[in-house]
């Protein structure tokens, strides 16, 4: 690397956060202080979003008046619904792009960029990302979107507007666990993306729109779509070990692999490689499980050099269980990332600074103009 650059900002620290703590080299991610593995033991979704928001974990009353205030925005103006028919033929990501972006234009606080506004815009985002990602799969599908419902929880309600029909037990437990484990990872390509449009005290949909533009690159947010590409392509936990030999020689990336900020096991994978299991076990489908577990193998050797699965090497099967297809996997990411988004552009605001970085010229130095007729 030439001295003095940093290329992809790699190791740069670039402000401080109270929003969540990585230790890359010990595999350790806190949330606002709480180990994520108690948080996903012991919590929910809407527990989290309230912690990373507020700073705190809720009382009783505080959570059920939250749940509450998530509940009543839920539901999408009719206009934003139209918008959504317009570009109903785009990739789910650029729908919710597209509608995220739209909604500021109903958003009473839209001109107000104070802290309570855009904690108010925030709940209002969380709310209704489920039901822009379900409106479309809905309408795409030439159905009319299924209304939201008022007694279902976050994840419940998601899955049950996706087909109008109450989700299983275990369906919801997934669910609700992956927006849980992807909810907040600090300075990630996505969040900085968000940050750096906050920087300009650009307003909070715009922030938004900027994170989920950024997260749809497929180094970004990608992963789990192309693990479960990968799995269905093995088809038997018999070839795993051809496949991954063959993938190595020809110097191409094994997906869910590595992590640029951990050089230990991810600390969320544990969690959906067990839910990968009983997900598998309960609806009779092992094989994707057996052939995950098998690539995780082939790859052991890799460890020594930092290489460990990242937590979406599993979340790709889990949601092939739920029968959810492959091009919702990052907008169901973006459903969990975005209180995180939204807890990362409040702390900007809080102690901004422009976010400007410099590039090192490479390039000529004082060329003679030729004018163009003798060019």
């Amino acid at each position: 690397m030439e001295t003095g650059l940093a290329r992809g900002l790699k190791d740069v620290v670039l402000d401080t956060t109270e929003s969540s703590y990585i230790d890359g080299e010990a595999g350790i991610l806190l949330y606002r202080g709480y180990s994520i593995h108690d948080l996903a033991e012991k919590s929910n979704f809407e527990e989290v979003c309230y912690l990373l928001l507020y700073g705190q974990l809720p009382t009783r009353a505080q959570l059920e008046a939250f749940q509450s205030r998530l509940v009543a925005e839920r539901a999408l103006p009719s206009e934003v619904i139209q918008v959504i028919r317009l570009v109903k033929d785009s990739h789910p990501m650029d729908a919710l792009r597209t509608a995220a972006s739209a909604l500021s234009s109903f958003d009473p606080d839209v001109e107000d960029n104070s802290r309570d506004a855009n904690l108010r815009k925030s709940e209002r985002l969380i709310a209704k990302f489920p039901t822009i990602v379900a409106a479309h799969h809905r309408i795409r599908r030439g159905f009319d979107p299924v209304a939201p419902r008022s007694d279902l929880r976050h994840a419940a309600n998601f899955l049950y507007m996706l087909d109008g029909r109450d989700p299983s037990p275990e369906a919801v437990e997934a669910m609700e666990l992956d927006f849980l484990l992807h909810a907040e990872h600090g300075a990630n390509a996505s969040a900085f993306a968000a940050r750096v449009t906050a920087s300009t005290l650009s307003d909070m949909h715009s922030a938004i729109v900027t994170a989920i533009g950024t997260l749809k690159g497929p180094l970004h947010g990608g992963a789990a779509e192309a693990v479960q590409r990968m799995t269905n392509e093995i088809g038997d936990p018999s070839r795993a070990d051809d496949y991954i030999r063959r993938k190595l020689a020809n110097h191409e990336r094994i997906m869910g692999f590595g992590h640029r900020v951990y050089r230990a096991e991810d600390p969320r994978a544990r969690h959906m490689r067990e839910k990968a299991r009983a997900l598998g076990e309960k609806f009779g489908h092992t094989e994707w499980y057996q052939i995950l577990t098998q690539v995780e193998k082939d790859m052991a050797p890799y460890q020594s050099r930092g290489i460990f699965v990242n937590v979406d090497f599993y979340a790709g099967a889990v949601y092939a269980l739920l029968g959810i297809p492959e091009d919702l996997f990052v907008p169901i990411f973006a459903i969990g990332r975005i209180p995180g988004w939204c807890v990362e552009i409040l702390e900007q605001y809080e102690n901004n600074m422009l976010i400007r970085p410099l590039l090192k010229y490479v390039g000529p130095m004082d060329l003679p103009f030729v004018p163009i007729d003798q060019r």
